[in-house]
């Protein structure tokens, strides 16, 4: 006789063991998923950190008071505006410290204070001309390294500063002439050699510039050329050979846009070098593909029973489209506008091949003024030897990142209040 076993394994035990190893399966998922999300966000919250670290001492920028008297003398025989305002500035730190006998210790005294001193006088003259002859009190921007010392950025020990000049801020210190305000030329003032002069509104505007071309023809583009794909093609080889290569396009890498636009825009066309108006057509080509897939998804959301009932009731394909199909995809169209653009704004490589690498000074008023953009300003800034472009090139980065945020989050909200449920 053969023998039963003594405990004999019930489907029930089966069941109960495979659930149990599921249930550990998907407990190990989502800790490996919220490990995976908290690793994210640290170093995120990491990059931040060391941005803004570095960044937010460009938002103050130190500045001496000097007593300066505008000598009618400097304004015989000229014009205010050709005056030499940087004598009035030498006069008043020689006065400040008598001490600085020799042509040595003259150069180093008048290298404390920022160059752009004289033009701060030349603004207040041009726009006052009663202050000729008279004496006031008026706080000018100290050198890029006495504002690094002053911010404890640089050591008294580094030799960037000579005996002399650490004496004379220290004396400068005491009488209460040193002083962090808030620095409004980072934020008025286009590029510049100088760290204490620089600014990123030239950066900026042509950033501005520049997107809003790029936005101008990429989406009625991308939108007209995703309607004619998805709701007037047909399907044939020709259509699909264009498919695969728009698909292929949004992969292509961007600096083979900017040498597009080198070859064609720049040589071929003669259009202006540096110019925001070549760079919205290569940023144009560039988000294209990606505006043209996004809408094609959005286009492709549409339940096919909007489409058969408004042509049911006697519209037209061109109404259904418009009045219909277009009306609920416009969301997804948008978003993904919004996200290219975003992407648009943070590209340096195709923007450096066109030229808006050049040092531009003057704020651009229009497409086709030379100008530069936020993120080849960031570079250029990174690449300079100047420690105080430190700063300036992080504080640029924070702008460019919050612009960033912006856009994306705009994209978020746009598509939660226009989305349409059916």
């Amino acid at each position: 006789m053969s023998s039963m076993p003594d405990h004999p394994i019930k489907s029930i035990d089966i069941v109960n063991k495979g659930l149990n190893r599921r249930y550990r399966a998907e407990k190990r998922f989502r800790r490996i998923g919220l490990g995976a999300v908290v690793i994210s966000i640290t170093f995120l919250s990491l990059l931040f950190i060391s941005i803004i670290g570095r960044g937010h001492g460009a938002v103050f920028q130190t500045h001496m008071l000097l007593e300066i008297h505008f000598d009618p003398e400097i304004f015989i025989g000229v014009e205010a505006g050709a005056a030499d305002y940087a004598r009035l500035v030498k006069q008043a730190l020689h006065a400040q410290f008598p001490d600085a006998a020799t042509r040595g210790e003259k150069r180093a005294l008048y290298g404390i204070v920022s160059s752009g001193a004289a033009f701060q006088l030349r603004h207040m003259v041009m726009e006052d001309p009663g202050l000729i002859g008279k004496r006031q009190s008026i706080w000018v921007s100290a050198d890029d390294d006495v504002d690094m010392l002053i911010k404890g950025n640089l050591s008294a020990e580094s030799g960037r500063l000579s005996e002399n000049q650490l004496a004379w801020i220290e004396r400068l210190q005491a009488q209460a002439r040193l002083k962090k305000k808030f620095n409004t030329a980072f934020f008025t003032a286009g590029d510049s050699r100088e760290p204490e002069q620089a600014g990123i509104l030239g950066a900026a505007s042509g950033s501005f510039f520049t997107l809003l071309i790029t936005l101008m023809l990429s989406f009625p583009i991308g939108v007209a050329t995703a309607i004619y794909l998805e709701e007037f093609a047909p399907k044939n080889r020709w259509t699909d050979l264009i498919e695969v290569n728009i698909n292929n396009l949004a992969a292509v890498p961007s600096i083979v846009f900017g040498l597009l636009g080198l070859a064609v825009f720049l040589n071929a066309f003669g259009l202006p070098r540096s110019a925001p108006l070549v760079g919205g057509l290569v940023l144009t080509l560039m988000t294209l593909p990606t505006i043209i897939i996004a809408s094609r998804a959005s286009l492709q959301s549409v339940p096919p029973s909007i489409r058969d009932a408004a042509l049911g009731i006697g519209a037209s394909k061109m109404q259904m489209i418009l009045h219909h199909v277009l009306p609920l995809a416009m969301p997804g169209m948008l978003t993904g506008t919004i996200i290219g653009m975003a992407r648009a704004l943070g590209e340096t490589a195709p923007l450096l091949m066109i030229g808006m690498v050049a040092f531009i000074v003057d704020i651009p008023g229009g497409f086709t003024d030379p100008a530069s953009a936020l993120p080849v300003q960031i570079y250029l800034w990174a690449d300079s030897p100047e420690r105080a472009f430190e700063e300036r090139t992080a504080a640029a980065t924070m702008t460019l990142l919050l612009f960033l945020i912006v856009m994306n989050g705009f994209a978020v909200v746009l598509r939660k209040r226009l989305e349409r449920r059916w």
